[in-house]
């Protein structure tokens, strides 16, 4: 493996997760032996994009502090530029329908931003958009009435993720692009009904195409090992191996909100690189 690089991280602007400065994040990502750590916020929401004032307080920072954000990046990149190779980048949320917006957010920024993580987070749902990795108790409320079964609120997901990939093809190429938790949907499977697993198996295979044809990569996100509902990471080890097999990009990510959550289960991403394709 030719560099340990944590692709997916947050800083004290992610307002779920920890104050903590990023000197805390880096120092520990270099006691690791990690030689490039890039930065992936969550970038501001549309108005009232979800219609719960206290959760999206929580849930991105607002627009005036894109600029801090950027600011901040920056300066610690150039603080560490000895010591560990810092990416400036977000954590983009696909917004169906409102592409537009994105677009008109990261404009600016473009010359700056060398890593940008597509993720999908939200869904139609009962009320309006709904946040699908909230609590299971969310979860349900919001969708399964909504589509009718758990197949169906996964159909509609794995429908966002092909958009979320459509539109980080549109994204320039200089900038390292890359779907975010793909099975993020799979977080709360300990407690909500059952997914077909041969259905859900086929549309992440139906992925692979879009992704390569786009030149979009992977997050291998290992943070529902650290979710009590989930227990796996959100890519599975047979998508690790055909990824590479098809030259699919794959970049680990801790998903960190916390110093502590740095470099967790790197081991096992580690041995599921190196295993893939002799399984």
């Amino acid at each position: 493996m030719a560099l340990k690089w944590d692709g997916h991280t947050h800083t004290k602007f992610c307002y779920h997760g920890s104050p903590a400065e990023s000197e805390a994040y880096l120092d520990r990502a270099i006691e690791l032996g990690f030689a490039r750590y890039t930065l992936s916020e969550h970038p501001p929401l549309p108005d009232r994009y979800v219609d719960d004032p206290k959760l999206m307080a929580e849930l991105a920072m607002p627009e005036r502090e894109l600029p801090e954000y950027m600011a901040y990046a920056a300066a610690v990149k150039a603080r560490y530029a000895d010591r560990i190779e810092v990416a400036v980048g977000l954590e983009m949320d696909y917004l169906p329908g409102m592409t537009d917006y994105s677009d008109r957010l990261i404009a600016p920024w473009l010359g700056e931003l060398e890593d940008i993580v597509v993720s999908v987070h939200y869904l139609p749902g009962k009320g309006g958009m709904r946040c699908i990795d909230f609590t299971p108790t969310d979860f349900a409320d919001a969708f399964l009435d909504h589509y009718g079964s758990m197949d169906a609120v996964a159909e509609a997901y794995y429908d966002a993720v092909e958009g979320a990939i459509a539109w980080a093809s549109t994204l320039p190429g200089s900038i390292r692009r890359r779907i975010g938790h793909v099975n993020l949907i799979r977080k709360f499977q300990r407690e909500l009904p059952p997914m077909n697993a041969e259905r859900a198996r086929a549309r992440l295979e139906a992925l692979l195409p879009k992704l390569k044809a786009a030149g979009v990569g992977l997050d291998v996100n290992v943070s529902g090992f650290r979710k009590p509902t989930c227990g796996e990471a959100y890519v599975p080890e047979w998508l690790i191996d055909r990824c590479i097999a098809e030259g699919i990009e794959l970049v680990y990510g801790s998903d960190t909100h916390k110093p502590a959550e740095v470099g967790a289960d790197w081991d096992w991403f580690e041995r599921a690189i190196a295993q893939g394709g002799a399984r």
